[in-house]
C-alpha cells in the first residue's frame, strides 16, 4: 500500500474536523462537526442584521428643503468644466443622469482592467508545465509457491516486500501551431527483501522526448490563438462599453448644468411677476380706497399673487432638485453647507452642421458601433474555432526513449548500462472521429447564422446611428429658432408690460380691466421661463450632437490613460517582483467653455428680487440677438484613433 494511499481517507477526517465554527453552525446543523455526509438544506439560514458588517452611509448634511433652507450656506462657484473634471475625479462606478435624478450605469473603472486579465488566462496555455511526482511505496505482495518443486501438490504462501522510491518528472509545452512537446524523466529504485535478486537494489531509469502534432482538428495558428484572440476582443469591448458609458455621463453633468441654469433663471422670472404683482396689488388698493375702482381688482390682485406664490415654491423646489441631479452626477452628498451657483453661461451662437463630417465621425468613433464591429471579430473567432471542432481528429506522434538499468550484484559490485545501450522510439498517426459529427456540424451552422446576425445588427447600428444624428440636428435647429422666437416674445411681453401697467395706472383709464395687466405679467414671466428653457435645451442638444458623433470626449480634452495594477506575480514570493509598466499621470483636460465671474442666469439680464423700486419700471432691455454664425467646429480625428 502506498503512503498516499494510506493518509488520504484520515486526511479527508481531518479537513471535516477542523470546520470553522461559524460553517458548523450555519450549514451543518449537528452537534458531529465531523460527519461526513450533511443533510439535505431545506431551510434558509439567514444570519440576524446585527451580525453583518456595518458600513455607513457617506457623511451629508440635512438637504435644504423649500421651507426649511440653510441660513448658514455659502455659494460656490462653479463652471461647466469643473463639473466634469469633479464627476471623473469622483468616478468609480460611472453615474448617468435619469430624470431628475442619477443611476448607476453599470459600468465602472475596474471592468477593463478585470477584463484583460483573462488574456493571460489564455496565453498561460502556452507556458511550460512543470510535474514532478514522488512516490514511496512499501509493497507486501503475497503469492503461492510450491514448498518442493518436484511435489505439486504442496504449497505456501510466500510474501515478498518492496520498498521503493519513484519519481516522474516532465517538462511539456504547447504551441501556437497546436503541437505539445514533451520531455521527461522516469526512475524508481527497489529494495528487495527476503530472498537473493540479482540487483539488490536495483534503479531503472528512462528519459524521454516526444512531439504530437494534429493535423486536422487543432491544427494551426488561427484555431489556437482564437481564444487569446477573443480574450483581447472582450479587452476592446470593456474598454469601448467604459467609453460609452462615460460619454452619456459627460453629457448629463452638461444637461443637468444646464437644467439648473434654467431652473434659476425660472425662480427669478417667477420672483419678478411676484414683485410686479405686489406694486399692483397696492396700487389697485389705493385707488379702491380713494373710490376711483372697484374692489374687483384688488381681489384679482390677492388671486393672482398667491397663485404666483406657489408657483415660486414650486420653482424654488426645481432649483433644488436641480442641484441634487447635479450633486448626485457629480459624486458629491446631498448637501455640504454649499450652494453650486453655475457661472457658465450658455452659448447663443447657431451651430452650423456640417453633414458628411458627422457622418464619418460617428462611423468611425460611436463606441457603440465600435462594440458592434468588435462583436462581428468576435463571432469570426468563433467559427474558426466551430470548424475547427467539426474536423477529424488526426494527431502525428513521435516519441524516442532512452532507457538504463542499474544496480548492486550480490558480490556486492555495480553493475549498470552503457549510455544509450537500449533505446525506444515510436512513430504513429492517430485517427478518431465522431460517424457523422452531427453535433459539431450544427455548432459550425450556428456559428455562421450568428455572424450573419450580428453582421445584421451593425447594419441596423449604423441605420440608427444616421437617423439619431439627423433627428438631433433637426432638434437642434428646432431649439435654436425657439430660443430665437422666445427672445421676440420676451421683447414683446416687456414692451405689453410696460404698455398695459401705463395704462392702468393712468388716472384717465379709471374702467380699465386689471386681468389685462395680469396677463401682461404673466406673459413676461413665462416668456423669459421659455427662453432659458430654450437656451438650455439647445446647449444640451450641442452635448447631443457630440455624443451623437462619438467625440464628446475629445471636445472636452478627457483622455484615457492605461494604469496597470501592479499585482504579485508567479514569482513574486519567491523570486524579484515581476515589473508591471508604470502608470503615466494625465495631463489636465483643457478648458471648453469660457470661464465666467458670475452667476450664468444673469446672462437673461434679469434684475434681483431686491432691485425693484416703488414704480413699475421698464425691465432692462434684452441683450441683442448674436449673429447666426457657426461653433467652433467639432475636431475630426483619425480613425481608429482614442
Amino acid at each position: 500500500m502506498s503512503l498516499c494511499a494510506r493518509i488520504a481517507f484520515p486526511a479527508a477526517i481531518l479537513a471535516l474536523s477542523v470546520l470553522p465554527a461559524e460553517f458548523a453552525s450555519a450549514q451543518v446543523r449537528s452537534p458531529l462537526p465531523w460527519r461526513i455526509i450533511y443533510p439535505e438544506q431545506r431551510t434558509a439560514d439567514v444570519r440576524p442584521i446585527g451580525s453583518l458588517p456595518y458600513v455607513p452611509l457617506p457623511p451629508s448634511g440635512p438637504p435644504p428643503t423649500v421651507s426649511a433652507g440653510d441660513p448658514g450656506a455659502t455659494k460656490r462657484f462653479l463652471t461647466l468644466d469643473d463639473a466634469i473634471r469633479i464627476a471623473l475625479e469622483n468616478d468609480r462606478v460611472i453615474r448617468v443622469l435619469a430624470g431628475v435624478t442619477a443611476i448607476a450605469s453599470g459600468q465602472t473603472i475596474y471592468d477593463v482592467a478585470i477584463a484583460n486579465t483573462t488574456v493571460d488566462q489564455q496565453l498561460a496555455r502556452f507556458d511550460p508545465f512543470l510535474t514532478v511526482n514522488n512516490n514511496w511505496d512499501h509493497l507486501e505482495l503475497p503469492s503461492a509457491v510450491f514448498v518442493d518443486p518436484n511435489n505439486p501438490v504442496d504449497s505456501i504462501i510466500f510474501g515478498r516486500t518492496t520498498n521503493q522510491y519513484r519519481l516522474d518528472a516532465a517538462v511539456t509545452k504547447d504551441n501556437p501551431l497546436g503541437g505539445t512537446w514533451r520531455v521527461g524523466v522516469d526512475a524508481t529504485q527497489a529494495f528487495f527483501k527476503p530472498g537473493v535478486f540479482p540487483l539488490n537494489p536495483e534503479l531503472s531509469s528512462s528519459a524521454d522526448i516526444s512531439y504530437t502534432q494534429p493535423l486536422l482538428q487543432g491544427f494551426g495558428r488561427p484555431a489556437n490563438l482564437a481564444p487569446v484572440v477573443l480574450a483581447r476582443l472582450d479587452t476592446e469591448r470593456s474598454f469601448f462599453q467604459l467609453k460609452g458609458a462615460l460619454q452619456e455621463q459627460v453629457r448629463g453633468v452638461i444637461e443637468a448644468y444646464w437644467n439648473l441654469v434654467a431652473a434659476r433663471t425660472a425662480v427669478l422670472a417667477t420672483e419678478l411677476q411676484v414683485k410686479q404683482l405686489e406694486f399692483n396689488l397696492r396700487f389697485a388698493d389705493a385707488q379702491f380706497r380713494v373710490g376711483r375702482r372697484n374692489n374687483a381688482d384688488p381681489a384679482q390682485a390677492r388671486t393672482s399673487l398667491a397663485l404666483f406664490k406657489s408657483s415660486l415654491i414650486s420653482a424654488r423646489n426645481n432649483v433644488l432638485q436641480s442641484e441634487a441631479a447635479l450633486r448626485n452626477l457629480l459624486g458629491l452628498p446631498p448637501w455640504d453647507q454649499a450652494e453650486l451657483v453655475p457661472t457658465t453661461e450658455p452659448s447663443p451662437q447657431r451651430y452650423l452642421a456640417d453633414w458628411a463630417d458627422l457622418v464619418e465621425l460617428a462611423a468611425q468613433r460611436r463606441p457603440d458601433l465600435i462594440e458592434l464591429k468588435l462583436v462581428l471579430e468576435a463571432d469570426e473567432q468563433q467559427r474558426i474555432i466551430a470548424n475547427n471542432n467539426a474536423l477529424p481528429q488526426l494527431d502525428a506522434v513521435g516519441l524516442y526513449r532512452w532507457n538504463g538499468l542499474s544496480g548492486e550484484l550480490p558480490s556486492g559490485n555495480n553493475l549498470s548500462t552503457g549510455p544509450g545501450q537500449f533505446t525506444d522510439w515510436t512513430l504513429g498517426v492517430n485517427f478518431s472521429v465522431p460517424l457523422g459529427l452531427r453535433r459539431e456540424r450544427a455548432q459550425l451552422r450556428q456559428r455562421e447564422l450568428i455572424l450573419a446576425r450580428d453582421r445584421a445588427n451593425l447594419d441596423q447600428g449604423l441605420h440608427a446611428a444616421s437617423h439619431n444624428l439627423a433627428t438631433t440636428i433637426r432638434s437642434l435647429d428646432v431649439a435654436y429658432e425657439q430660443y430665437l422666437a422666445q427672445r421676440e416674445a420676451r421683447a414683446a411681453a416687456e414692451e405689453n408690460r410696460k404698455v398695459q401697467e401705463g395704462v392702468f395706472g393712468s388716472q384717465f383709464q379709471e374702467s380699465f380691466n386689471f386681468l389685462n395687466v395680469l396677463l401682461a405679467i404673466t406673459d413676461l414671466g413665462n416668456a423669459i421661463r421659455d427662453e432659458a428653457a430654450a437656451l438650455a435645451s439647445y446647449n444640451t442638444l450641442l452635448a447631443e450632437l457630440e455624443l451623437q458623433s462619438g467625440t464628446i470626449l475629445e471636445t472636452h480634452g478627457i483622455r484615457f490613460y492605461e494604469e496597470r495594477y501592479g499585482s504579485i506575480g508567479p514569482l513574486g514570493r519567491i523570486a524579484a517582483p515581476a515589473c508591471y509598466p508604470q502608470s503615466h499621470p494625465p495631463g489636465p483636460n483643457y478648458d471648453r467653455y469660457a470661464p465666467g465671474d458670475r452667476p450664468a442666469e444673469q446672462f437673461f439680464n434679469l434684475p434681483q428680487a431686491g432691485d425693484f423700486g416703488a414704480g413699475p419700471e421698464r425691465l432692462p432691455p434684452a441683450d441683442p440677438l448674436p449673429p447666426a454664425e457657426s461653433l467652433p467646429p467639432i475636431p475630426l480625428r483619425r480613425p481608429g484613433e482614442r
